[in-house]
Parts: C-alpha cells; structure tokens; sequence
C-alpha cells in the first residue's frame, strides 16, 4: 500500500486597500489620531475648534493593507457660506469612502453637537462606522465606562450598528495600532493605492500654508482662528547656491478679515509675526527636508468668510 502525502495549501490573507474617515465635532482629536496612525504630522492641530480646512489624507503603510485616512473639517451647524461649504466636503467624504470612524472625546459628556453628527451618521447606511473614544488619557476608567456605555446607547437610540467601539488616546499612543487592526478588515481586498514611502498626497504647497496658519493660530484670541486663511504665494529655490546648500524661498499671505486685526497677528514691533514664522519654518524644513527663508506677510481680506469670490481666491 502507497503511503500519500497530504500537502495542505496555506493562502496568505488577501492585501486590502482603502479609505477611512474620521468624523466628529470641531476639536475631537481627529488631526491628532490621523498623526499619530501615520507616524508624522500631516494634519495640522490646533486647540481652537474648526481649524481644518482642507481633507488631507494622511496614508498607512502595512504589510497587510495600505489604509488612506481621510481628514474633513468638524462637522457643526454652519453661520458662514465657509461653515456651509466645509459641511458639504464633509458629507461629500462620507459618501466615498470605506469606513467611518467616530470620534468622541472621553473627557466630555455627549452633548447636541454629537447628536448632530450620529443623526447624519445615521443616514448613511452602507458604511461600517467604528466609535472612537478619543483623549482616553484624561480621564479615569469609571468615566471611560460611562462613555463607552452611553456611545453604545446613542448608537442604539439612532439605528447605529457600530462595528467596533475602541477607545484610544494619540498623546499617550495607547491602542492606536489597535485602532488601525480594527479598521484594516473593513477596507475591500485590493493592491496599495500609493508607492511605498508617500504619507499624504496634499500638494507641499498647500501643506506648507496649512503649517504656517497653525502656527499663527497659537495664542491669538478665540475671535480670529476662522479669520485666519494662509496663501503661498510662490515656492523657488535659490538661485546660485551650491547643490550642497540649497535654499527654498517660500513667499506667503497672511489673510485676516479686518483692518483691526492685524496688529493681533503682527504683534508689537512685529514680534508675533517673527515666532509664527520661526515656528513655522521648523515644521516647513522637517516637512520639505531643505533649508527654507520664509517671507510672511499679513493682508485684509475684508468678510472673506462670506464673499463666494475672495473663497475661490482662497482656495476654498
């Protein structure tokens, strides 16, 4: 009798590719979760609510999976055509991509902004949708409990199946790997959507105006964050420098919405405007990876929020 030899065949799990979405009100850690899933600052962070502008995708690299995170703006009932306008990107986002992630900060109860946002939420059928309890190291774990339970019970009340509820903290990178394990198997089989090494595919410039309104947005008073609006003008190398010391001149405005406000911005004897570009410039060099001379300049723009041409202008 011929022995058989059984030879058992071992697939390896199919490579998934796709789009996630974290959604939220203004201010729930969704820039800070995006940085620290992709290992770098591609979105810019601000404790001002509403300080994202643009969607800036942020991209994950695995061996198992490429995960492209789509960062909107907060949603939040709009007062301005530039509060109605980021609401429609934010929607806009919801209807293309894979998975929905929603972020709720553990330290705050769950009030009508959040409410707001689930109801939208709800409509959206298809989606898979995972709760993301964010800031979790600011709070103990009977309030974390609390949370957790009354995200299971919104979720409930709306018709909300959620596909997991993590919580996890960016500051401490405390399950933020596990957050990218639960996600990966919601994204649909497929090859990696960008080349090995790309973490955003927001074009330099627009990352670049979006550094330097983050730093002009550091300590200014709570009126100006949704004034402020940065345009880079131009982005050339030196000429005849040595190819062992190059030099980028980045050429920027400043735009604010008032004459009185840009003594806010300038600072006495032009002091705030020096540190917004110092600081900026920091971030801009590690960002590009070559030195940098940065020409700020702080112009009115008069009610740009409001005027559907000074938006386009903008960028927005």
């Amino acid at each position: 009798m011929v022995a058989m030899s059984v030879r058992t065949e071992t697939t390896a799990p199919a490579h998934r590719s796709g789009f996630a979405c974290f959604v939220g009100r203004p201010n729930a850690g969704k820039s800070t979760l995006t940085n620290a899933l992709v290992g770098t600052k591609v979105a810019i962070t601000s404790n001002r609510p509403q300080t994202t502008r643009h969607t800036v995708r942020g991209i994950v690299h695995r061996p198992d999976a490429q995960l492209v995170l789509v960062d909107t703006p907060g949603l939040h009932k709009p007062r301005t055509l530039l509060g109605e306008r980021l609401n429609d990107v934010v929607r806009g986002t919801w209807a293309e991509v894979d998975v929905i992630g929603f972020c709720l900060p553990a330290n705050e109860k769950l009030g009508p902004g959040d409410r707001y946002i689930a109801k939208e939420l709800g409509e959206v059928r298809k989606t898979p949708k995972v709760a993301i309890v964010t800031k979790t190291d600011l709070v103990d774990s009977k309030r974390l409990a609390e949370q957790l339970l009354a995200i299971h019970q919104l979720g409930a009340e709306l018709g909300i199946e959620w596909a997991e509820i993590i919580p996890v903290s960016a500051v401490g990178d405390s399950q933020v790997g596990l957050l990218a394990d639960l996600l990966v198997p919601l994204l649909p089989e497929g090859p990696a959507l960008y080349p090995e090494g790309d973490l955003t595919d927001e074009p330099e410039q627009v990352m670049v105006a979006e550094l330097i309104r983050e730093a002009a947005l550091e300590g200014v008073r709570d009126e100006l964050p949704h004034s402020i609006a940065v345009v880079v003008e131009e982005m050339l190398p030196r000429e005849d420098r040595p190819a062992d010391k190059p030099l980028l001149d980045i050429h920027a405005n400043i735009y604010i919405e008032r004459t009185s406000q840009k003594g806010i911005i300038i600072g006495p004897k032009g002091a705030r405007l020096k540190e917004v570009g110092t600081k900026s410039r920091r971030h801009i060099e590690a960002l590009l990876g070559t030195p940098v001379f940065l020409d700020l300049h702080v112009k009115v723009a008069k009610d740009w929020q409001r005027d559907p041409k000074q938006l386009r202008k903008l960028g927005f």
